[in-house]
């Protein structure tokens, strides 16, 4: 048990460091590189690639690599992600954003496949049950896992408000000074920023779609700072690596066999089109909205709620601050809404979760961001992780209820469908201005809602009495693909 706890806890810190880094640099693309939609390109290019990956390569690169291997050779990946970013340019940054995204789904393949070969291993020899170990270790994992949003996000700020500190040295405190100027205080320093009205104007739902409102109301971090937030970033992942090299063991020859089993059973090609076939599931076809949903959402939070709100009104540096509140609500929601569902059921959390959404929506439309108020500015993150919570465990519970036959179909659905609406989000978020994306992002929520009524019209037909809310299964090691 010693040894095998030893492996699952250093795999966890390993994701740990790697995606401290990755979290706060996907936080700050499209404020950081926002010249000709550069950022959200690079992430829009990143899931396109993770589609790919995840039809063509887990299978392929875990049995030729096995475990340990595919996981180191999958985090290089991100660590030359990080390396573009020192010099971000179309020909730096989409090159590694199309490498990251061919190593994101290996990654988390192989390392699902570690945690189960080892939590199966140790239950043998224990006499115990395999999923009762299996699940114990994913937690284990999950609970060093999820706050790495917290400190990549933490670093950056830190980082950035030291531009804000030097360029403010020299102004004179006053609310508002003879040229209309408002003051920013940054906690918890007492930072002090400058906006003008007219480039507050182009904050919010009706932005000017100009590159320039990414930075106004704060001083552009200088490129010593960038680089030392890249470098912290770049020796995380490299920590990372070296972690699972130097101590990760490798799987032992009688578990070798069993690894084999794992991946040959289905085979990558019935995999493959079983992810197609499984399409002619009526209720599969019904789930794609909600699926996508999940992309668009987390997509908008990302990509526009970051440069478009908080970086326009506050500055670069308080992006951080945000996505750690968003992190942190959506974390422990997770697992309170995990521990609640049995008893709630998930249509009255489904119901919870598009209220919130649609509020929010409603509440951005109408908004003009305003560095006076300041708590607001975290109240959206704080809903939108309560909400996002609800979306990521529901949807897996509800896949892994409908299509127990079927789950490796069901769950290469589930990736794709998620995937492709992160494509879509990031791809025309350059091209359209925020009031119009929060309008599709609405109607897709109304179309997701709806829908998803018609698949629990069906079940209810198809099954009457049945409470298929309690009928869980162990879905938890799928749950990650949204971290990417």
């Amino acid at each position: 048990m010693e040894r095998n706890l030893k492996n699952v806890l250093v795999i966890s810190f390993g994701f740990l460091l790697l995606f401290t880094a990755y979290g706060g640099l996907q936080s700050l693309q499209s404020s950081l590189h926002s010249e000709e939609g550069l950022g959200v390109a690079s992430l829009s290019v990143v899931y396109a690639a993770l589609i790919l990956s995840s039809m063509f390569l887990p299978p392929i690169l875990i049995k030729k690599l096995g475990c340990k291997w595919t996981i180191t050779g999958s985090m290089c990946c991100y660590i030359a992600f990080s390396l573009g970013n020192f010099y971000a340019s179309w020909y730096t940054l989409i090159p590694t954003s199309v490498i990251l995204g061919l190593g994101g789904a290996p990654l988390w393949s192989a390392k699902c496949t570690y945690l189960t070969i080892a939590g199966n291993s140790y239950a043998e020899k224990a006499g115990k049950n395999g999923k009762d170990i299996i699940n114990q270790y994913f937690g284990v994992f999950f609970l060093i896992f999820q706050s790495s949003g917290i400190w990549g996000n933490l670093i950056s700020s830190l980082i950035f408000s030291q531009a804000s500190n030097k360029a403010t040295i020299d102004e004179t405190p006053s609310k508002q000074n003879a040229k209309g100027l408002y003051q920013v205080q940054l906690s918890p320093a007492d930072l002090i920023a400058e906006i003008s009205e007219e480039n507050l104007a182009c904050c919010g739902a009706y932005d000017c779609m100009t590159d320039t409102t990414n930075t106004t109301g704060s001083a552009e971090p200088s490129n010593s700072l960038i680089y030392t937030l890249l470098g912290i970033y770049t020796a995380s992942g490299v920590l990372a690596v070296l972690l699972i090299v130097i101590f990760l063991d490798q799987i032992k020859s009688d578990q070798a066999e069993t690894e084999k089993e794992v991946l040959e059973t289905p085979s990558f090609c019935s995999t493959f089109l079983a992810t197609f076939q499984h399409l002619k599931d009526k209720r599969q076809c019904l789930l794609i909205p909600l699926t996508m949903y999940s992309g668009f959402e987390q997509g908008f939070l990302s990509g526009d709620y970051t440069k478009t709100y908080v970086t326009c009104a506050l500055g670069i540096h308080y992006v951080g601050y945000v996505m750690i509140c968003f992190s942190s609500v959506n974390s422990l929601c997770s697992l309170l809404f995990g521990k609640i569902s049995q008893f709630t059921g998930r249509k009255l959390l489904f119901a919870l979760a598009a209220v919130t959404n649609t509020a929010c929506i409603v509440a951005l439309l109408l908004w003009k961001p305003h560095p006076k108020q300041l708590a607001v500015f975290f109240v959206f993150p704080a809903l939108w992780g309560l909400s996002d919570a609800i979306w990521q465990t529901q949807t897996n519970g509800l896949y892994g209820i409908l299509f127990e036959k079927h789950k490796e179909a069901a769950f290469a659905n589930y990736r794709l469908w998620e995937s492709f609406g992160f494509v879509i989000a990031f791809g025309y978020s350059t091209k359209l201005q925020v009031y119009i994306k929060l309008y599709i992002l609405l109607s897709v929520l109304v179309l997701s809602m709806v829908t998803y009524g018609a698949v629990e019209y069906l079940e209810a037909k198809s099954s009457p009495g049945t409470p298929t809310a309690t009928k869980k299964e162990n879905v938890g090691p799928l749950t990650e693909e949204t971290d990417m």
